[in-house]
């Protein structure tokens, strides 16, 4: 006579049996952290607005339940955030295109460091090198589908992009679409919101004519930071 439950429950136990002692405390007492991408390029890479919003953690008690997440781990600014243990994963990579990170990328980059939370700002180096506003939806709309075959849950942030001191019509374009293109693909599932990090971003807050200073940086962490809390505390249930 067949007993499926029989046989289910001797699995059980024997996975159970097989796991380590340490291994089973570990599964008993350590929370799933909250994985959240930070996704871009230069902007992302080396710049503090990470280490900014990771304050922002700390004064909510969050930092000790969420992660940043990539292949990435490092801190080229010297960002010296209040908290001096700020988790410095991410997968900005200079000089990058969302054309290439969406064609060739970042399906890997989520099979090796899965994330809950993407929050992303690209494009910057496609318009500058002659993109189409169009190939860059293209390339936001394939991210998306790519972030959600890997997780169907994952909640994303799509920041608009921080003015350049030269050919900005192309930013403005991308941007103008971009509140349409997110309601959108929007699901309750996977939601998508719109960080602004555009309206209010003067030049002069750009260190170079195309990466944030020290002042741009705080603006695009007061933007992005309080949606993240928010998506941060929905998926805690806090």
């Amino acid at each position: 006579m067949f007993f499926p439950n029989l046989i289910l429950n001797s699995l059980a136990l024997t996975s159970a049996v097989l796991a380590s002692p340490i291994e089973l405390a570990e599964r008993q007492t350590t929370p799933q952290k909250l994985r959240i991408m930070p996704l871009g390029d230069s902007i992302t890479e080396i710049t503090c607005w990470r280490a900014l919003v990771w304050d922002q953690f700390a004064a909510a008690n969050l930092a000790s339940s969420v992660q940043y997440v990539g292949s990435q781990n490092s801190n080229p600014q010297n960002c010296r955030p209040t908290t001096a243990n700020w988790d410095q994963h991410h997968e900005g990579h200079s000089g990058w295109l969302a054309v290439d990170i969406a064609n060739n990328y970042l399906e890997g980059w989520l099979k090796k460091t899965p994330a809950d939370i993407v929050m992303f700002m690209l494009g910057t180096n496609d318009v500058t090198r002659g993109k189409s506003t169009a190939e860059v939806m293209d390339a936001y709309t394939k991210m998306v589908g790519i972030m959600r075959g890997a997780n169907p849950r994952t909640k994303i942030i799509i920041d608009q992009m921080i003015p350049l001191s030269y050919s900005n019509a192309a930013v403005q374009a991308i941007n103008a679409q971009i509140p349409a293109w997110a309601a959108k693909l929007n699901t309750t599932e996977s939601p998508i919101v719109v960080a602004d990090c555009y309206t209010g971003f003067k030049t002069s807050d750009l260190r170079d004519g195309v990466h944030p200073n020290a002042n741009g940086d705080k603006i695009i962490a007061s933007r992005v930071g309080p949606l993240l809390l928010n998506y941060v505390r929905q998926s805690l249930g806090k």
